[in-house]
């Protein structure tokens, strides 16, 4: 008999007043597959995860001005930086998708289990909601 593919389900999580590292470590979880009972290390088994309203995710402490992104062009001198009230401001979906990377084992799977995430940084269906209500000629 042969073994049957596991179920593949959805979740969907609405970040509205969610701490972002809470949020983070959970959606981990559920993208291994770390929640079901035939988990092993070495297969991409998990599950896709949806996340709406990035834009209002609950940061704690002091970390809007202490805690730095860096990235590098490669070229000398030119290592930019930005704090995490800048980065949120511009697109709080890359935080949280960046929280959620390093969370990750470092592997050949991490890419494969982040193309299951899918992150809105307000409601779920505003992208469909603005394509009906455009008049048609």
């Amino acid at each position: 008999m042969p073994k049957s593919k596991a179920e593949i389900k959805t979740y969907e999580f609405d970040a509205s007043d969610k701490i972002l590292g809470r949020l983070s470590t959970e959606v981990a979880t559920i993208l291994r597959g770390k929640n079901k009972p035939t988990f092993v290390p070495y297969k991409a088994m998990g599950d896709k995860v949806i996340i709406a309203n990035a834009s209002k995710v609950k940061i704690t402490g002091a970390k809007l001005t202490g805690k730095i992104y860096y990235k590098h062009s490669g070229y000398p001198g030119h290592l930019k930086s930005q704090n995490l009230a800048e980065k949120m401001s511009k697109n709080p979906a890359e935080v949280l998708k960046r929280a959620i990377y390093g969370m990750l084992p470092k592997n050949k799977l991490r890419n494969i289990w982040m193309k299951n995430l899918t992150i809105y940084n307000g409601e779920k269906n505003a992208r469909n909601q603005r394509k009906e209500e455009s008049p048609v000629a």
